[in-house]
């Protein structure tokens, strides 16, 4: 498996490259990155034969937007695919400073969460200016959850269902202005609950399918595989757990992470394989998965992630990790997709 092999959405016949670039370090994500820099970052992209390109408003306050609208300035436009999120609205904000959310250079812009008709369409339009596009082909609804939200969960999930949020993202879809919508999400039951809300094509999941954890294979990503949705994902690192740091969704991993990490990367040393090549490949080998996006600080660093990506890992080794316990028994494995998807037709 190469970082440039395509892998087509089942609904509405996008093309992703297998492996993806994650735009939020473009927007100075935790350390700063100069202009120069981030498109540095594309053009490596682009060398790898990376063809996909995931970002966000709320990434550096704008910032990773217009980067990589630069950064891809003069490519031919249908070459590659864009993907870019709905729900904060990023209004102009003086008191902004550095560190604001975690982003090392955000520009002066606040996010506001809108998950209204009105909101979902402002929030495109804005997109479209900063990027310097006519069109994106995945319009993703960013950050719709309970976690993320607590007690104003219900408030903004009638604002997507009730208030037009949903409509909005499908009259997109209708009239091509997208290519096609779905959910960019931390939280995988939200995703269940959406694709019964609404025609979604596809959902970026960051973190919550990875060689870490597998809860939303049976509810969420085989009944996706089922229904033709296309599954993105995001964090196959787990936020670093799973390429050398300690941190797992975005703070101090808890002791059990830790050992299980630790427990999962002791087979890995049996089998002479990096534990960050095994992070990138499981998530692929699900008959959902089309692509996985990964971000990276520098050129050498993307480049390591796609040598990652393609090392050829012995299939002995999922069947260890599958033996102690440390993936789900039922989980596929490389080598293994197709089988799974038969499974799920009988």
């Amino acid at each position: 498996m190469r970082a440039n092999d395509l892998r087509t959405l089942p609904r509405g016949g996008i093309a992703l490259s297998s492996l993806g670039l994650g735009c939020a370090q473009l927007g100075g994500l935790y350390v700063a990155m100069s202009e120069d820099e981030a498109g540095a970052i594309v053009d490596a992209a682009w060398e790898l034969g990376i063809r996909y390109f995931d970002t966000a408003p709320y990434y550096g306050h704008t910032l990773s937007e217009r980067r990589l609208g630069a950064a891809l300035r003069g490519r031919a436009r249908g070459s590659y695919a864009v993907s870019t999120k709905a729900g904060r609205l990023m209004l102009p904000d003086a008191d902004v400073r550095p560190g604001t959310n975690g982003w090392a250079q955000p520009l002066p812009f606040s996010p506001h969460f809108d998950y209204s008709y009105d909101g979902i369409k402002r929030s495109h339009e804005e997109s479209l200016r900063r990027l310097a596009m006519d069109r994106v082909d995945i319009l993703y609804v960013h950050d719709i959850g309970s976690v993320t939200h607590g007690a104003l969960h219900q408030h903004y999930w009638e604002q997507l269902t009730q208030g037009g949020g949903f409509r909005a993202l499908t009259q997109l879809r209708d009239e091509g202005s997208v290519g096609a919508i779905g959910l960019g999400v931390n939280e995988w039951e939200i995703v269940a609950e959406a694709i019964d809300a609404c025609d979604i094509d596809c959902a970026l999941l960051a973190g919550r399918y990875t060689l870490l954890e597998q809860a939303a294979r049976e509810p969420l990503l085989d009944r996706c595989a089922l229904r033709g949705i296309g599954i993105v994902i995001g964090g196959p690192f787990n936020s670093g757990i799973l390429a050398g740091t300690r941190k797992f969704n975005y703070e101090d991993a808890p002791a059990d992470i830790v050992a299980r990490v630790e427990a999962i990367e002791a087979v890995c040393r049996e089998y002479d394989a990096p534990i960050q090549a095994a992070a990138l490949q499981f998530p692929m080998a699900h008959p959902a998965v089309v692509s996985c996006v990964a971000g990276a600080q520098s050129p050498e660093q993307l480049r390591q992630n796609a040598a990652w990506f393609a090392q050829p890992l012995p299939a002995a080794l999922w069947d260890e990790l599958r033996r102690r316990g440390l993936i789900d028994s039922q989980a596929p494995t490389p080598g293994a997709a197709l089988k799974h998807l038969n499974f799920l037709t009988r």
